[in-house]
């Protein structure tokens, strides 16, 4: 799993929608997810720091959660079936725990009432992220394939041999 952390919501132009996108901690991948605009503004208005007048629903299940002294450990976000993704909220009591389903828009208003982490499954973003830093990934590729025009199979068969586990200090330029 993948920690993200919400880089802020934008409305999609063609649909009017609006999205949440989050991103990974290096800032190299992103997830684009539609949410409604209630959802979008129970979020914007924790990004924001807004306090309502009275409790919203998401500040409701906070209180609710932080009145019987449970903790949201964390919220995953754990599939994506036709084009809907799916979470997890983690909540445990003392040592009693509870996965329970819900909508990730939900999680993730919750996750920052509480700040709580989210996570992402690796397969869910290998299928739906979209890059941010295309100039470090190419950077990657060109290092990766720079180590294996450096790699030769006799060195690969000699490091084995000793037991030891190869490093790229093994394979000179």
């Amino acid at each position: 799993m993948i920690e993200m952390k919400v880089a802020g919501i934008a409305l999609d132009a063609t649909r009017r929608s609006p999205i949440i996108l989050l991103r990974d901690e290096a800032e190299r991948r992103a997830i684009p997810i539609y949410i409604s605009q209630e959802q979008a503004r129970s979020i914007i208005s924790i990004l924001e720091d807004q306090v309502p007048p009275r409790p919203m629903t998401h500040d409701l299940m906070a209180n609710i959660i932080d009145a019987w002294d449970m903790d949201l450990d964390s919220i995953v976000i754990h599939s994506l079936e036709d084009n809907t993704f799916f979470a997890t909220l983690k909540l445990s009591l003392g040592s009693e725990t509870r996965e329970l389903d819900a909508r990730p828009s939900d999680a993730i208003a919750l996750a920052l009432r509480l700040e709580a982490p989210i996570w992402v499954v690796e397969e869910v973003l290998a299928d739906a992220s979209i890059p941010v830093d295309q100039e470090a990934d190419e950077a990657e590729r060109q290092e990766f394939r720079a180590m294996l025009d450096r790699l030769s199979p006799q060195a690969l068969i000699d490091r084995s041999g000793k037991g030891k586990r190869a490093t790229l200090d093994d394979f000179p330029d």
